[in-house]
């Protein structure tokens, strides 16, 4: 366990059982996501490719702005 993870629980098991939940659900739902959308990334990586190819040949073509140009 990391330095920084311990301090973290150290202060947590500090707090009262309710708000020790509500962190512990935090933690639970905020890996649940992360784990999902290395899911969902992993699952659409050629695609992800793909659009990267497209994207460098429209630069290449001189298709694309440069992005100071947009804001």
């Amino acid at each position: 366990m990391s330095t920084l993870l311990e301090k973290a629980f150290e202060k947590v098991v500090a707090l009262p059982q309710d708000e020790q939940d509500a962190i512990a659900t935090q933690i639970l739902v905020s890996l649940a996501d992360e784990d999902a959308w290395k899911k969902r990334f992993a699952e659409k990586r050629e695609v992800i490719r793909r659009m990267a190819r497209e994207a460098l040949d429209e630069d290449e073509r001189g298709e694309t702005l440069p992005l100071v140009d947009l804001l």
